[in-house]
């Protein structure tokens, strides 16, 4: 990826750009979502969903999710280049905390179902996420500016 954005300046360009524009739409959508739409999560106890299906579609959030190969193999994967020879003991340690952090998510889920029955909790998440996926846009926005690009 290093090679790529020193051989074409202008991908690099454009992916921040690009990121700033994303962020800052994202953002206005979710201030969006936060005063003008009411949401709430309607639980049911009907598990008709066959196992078939929910494997498919484990795979699918899996390996079809961009994030699963942004994150683990360019983020993750620069970064286990500066452990040399304990390069393995990061690798164990980043699968360790991503384990934790997924099955802490499946299962706290559960535990915050009836904060997320009521329409106030998501209009208070969606104001939150509009808040940080603001301060990034401008983040991106003046880091942007300060490389004069």
């Amino acid at each position: 990826m290093a090679l790529l954005s020193k051989n074409f300046n202008t991908i690099e360009t454009f992916a921040r750009y690009f990121a700033f524009i994303f962020l800052f739409i994202y953002s206005l959508k979710s201030f969006y979502s936060s005063f003008r739409l009411s949401h709430s999560m309607q639980t049911s106890q009907n598990l008709g969903s066959s196992r078939l299906k929910t494997v498919l579609l484990v795979l699918a959030f899996t390996w079809l999710n961009p994030h699963v190969y942004l994150d683990t193999v360019i983020l993750l994967g620069s970064v286990s280049t500066s452990f040399g020879s304990l390069a393995w003991m990061f690798g164990l340690g980043a699968m360790s905390a991503s384990f934790l952090f997924f099955f802490s998510l499946g299962y706290g889920a559960r535990v915050l179902i009836p904060l997320f029955n009521k329409p106030i909790s998501w209009k208070i998440l969606e104001f939150i996420t509009g808040v940080i996926m603001m301060i990034l846009a401008f983040t991106f926005f003046v880091f942007i500016k300060a490389l004069k690009i």
